[in-house]
């Protein structure tokens, strides 16, 4: 499963790239707006950053548009699309969101369709040529909702079916979360810079590690 990190912050991003597990970015206008910047200008920044990820290659930025309308979004698509190589157009799921997304198709512009709440939705944008799906698993947890019965039924249909779409899980809110994406066949999951860090952490290890530091230095006097 690809790891993408969910932020537009730089400092974020060069830290989980320098673990060497990024593959990507995802962003979006709340998390640009969260930093102040020129979009254009902060895209363009993360490409950079992204050049080699733990793929070798440039890793996937999804690039969101602001734009709700279909002409809307195809002119703000192809703007994002001549930033870097690597952008992936961001579209929500919605009537126009998906012409948008044949249209990129026939371009051959790799798109994001965000906002993802049931699995019909996911079907008709991975007919439309999505490169990538992004189900939003914790805001449907947030109304009662068990997010992660929409990965499972996207991966059945997509695999029913044989389409390339990929699953990206969003909306991730937790270590659980993530964990529940893997097993059930997410092909990407993309999360705060805080839960990358999470993953790493458990009382075991770092009890594990005071023991032995402990153990060395009774021996040795150290």
């Amino acid at each position: 499963m690809d790891l993408y990190i969910d932020t537009a912050n730089l400092d974020e991003i060069k830290q989980a790239a320098d673990m060497g597990v990024l593959d990507g970015v995802t962003t979006n206008p709340s998390l640009i707006a969260k930093e102040g910047v020129d979009y254009s200008t902060r895209l363009a920044e993360i490409c950079k950053v992204v050049e080699g990820c733990a793929t070798g290659a440039p890793g996937p930025v999804s690039a969101e548009v602001i734009a709700t309308d279909y002409e809307g979004m195809i002119k703000e698509g192809r703007r994002h699309a001549t930033i870097a190589g690597n952008i992936v157009v961001k579209l929500p799921c919605t009537l126009d969101g998906l012409k948008a997304c044949k249209t990129f198709s026939d371009e051959n512009v790799p798109t994001n369709l965000t906002l993802c709440f049931q699995p019909l939705q996911a079907l008709m944008v991975a007919k439309a040529g999505a490169f990538l799906v992004s189900p939003f698993i914790g805001r449907l947890d947030d109304i009662a909702q068990d997010g992660m019965e929409l990965i499972a039924g996207i991966r059945q249909i997509y695999d029913n079916f044989g389409l390339p779409t990929k699953i990206l899980a969003a909306s991730i809110r937790h270590p659980l979360h993530f964990v529940q994406c893997a097993l059930a066949g997410a092909d990407v999951a993309t999360v705060p810079f805080k839960v990358i860090r999470q993953v790493m952490q458990h009382p075991l290890t770092e009890s594990g590690l005071e023991k032995f530091v402990a153990d060395y230095n009774k021996a040795f006097g150290t």
